[in-house]
């Protein structure tokens, strides 16, 4: 054998144990997710199609079945049977189809779930690597001291906002002011005449028009006190 003949054959059973290593490698392995969720959808294309064929065969069938009638029953029954046949597969599709798409949606799911668990996992180290950096202590104490300043702030509020100087009792003020305004009242009534004086003895009896003005002026003195009272 030539050297030529030699190299040609040992580059192709390296080649050929190569490529038996990578796909006992990758059966080993398995396929991803992705892959196995677009095989499925392969699948499903592939049996919808079939679907329609079928279906089409079978409206085919019925017409051949109505076509010949009772004229040649032979080739009606015959064409009543392939339809039966076609509708026996069609069943068997369908159920197909079920399986397949719950495998592809449980599939679909589980890498949904396992992304999902991925990138929780990912947030969780960001978060324990911010904490990293942080003291619960002094946390503590940063919160405590600024507690100890906005009690600081809010005494120095308290002392600019607090009046100083001279301080007077507000019920003496309150008594001043009442004094002056019943001087004022009394100097009003000066002016006025003052309320007359009643009599001290008991006046007669007098007529029924005497006492109609006794009475009217008796309502007026009244008026008077109750404006006296009303001032004081």
């Amino acid at each position: 054998m030539s050297k030529i003949a030699k190299l040609f054959k040992g580059s192709s059973s390296s080649s050929s144990s190569s490529s038996s290593k990578s796909k006992h490698h990758r059966s080993r392995g398995g396929p991803t997710p992705q892959e196995a969720i677009h095989k499925l959808r392969e699948t499903e294309e592939m049996l919808t199609k079939k679907q329609d064929y079928l279906e089409k065969r079978i409206e085919q069938e019925i017409m051949i079945a109505k076509k010949n009638g009772t004229r040649n029953k032979r080739a009606a029954l015959q064409a009543l049977k392939r339809k039966k046949r076609l509708e026996q597969q069609l069943t068997q599709i369908d159920g197909t189809l079920s399986t397949i798409e719950f495998q592809r949606e449980a599939l679909e799911n589980s890498h949904t779930n396992t992304e999902v668990l991925k990138n929780m996992g990912y947030a969780a180290k960001a978060m324990k690597k911010v904490h990293e950096d942080m003291d619960l202590d002094k946390i503590d104490d940063l919160m405590q001291d600024i507690t100890e300043q906005q009690d600081v702030a809010q005494e120095i509020s308290d002392a600019i906002s607090r009046p100083f100087g001279e301080t007077f009792d507000e019920d003496e003020l309150l008594a001043e002011l009442e004094q002056l305004e019943q001087e004022d009242l009394d100097e009003n009534m000066k002016s006025m005449g003052g309320l007359p004086s009643v009599p001290s003895t008991r006046l007669p009896s007098a007529r029924p028009s005497q006492r109609g003005t006794m009475k009217k002026r008796a309502e007026e003195e009244d008026d008077m006190r109750m404006l006296a009272s009303w001032a004081t």
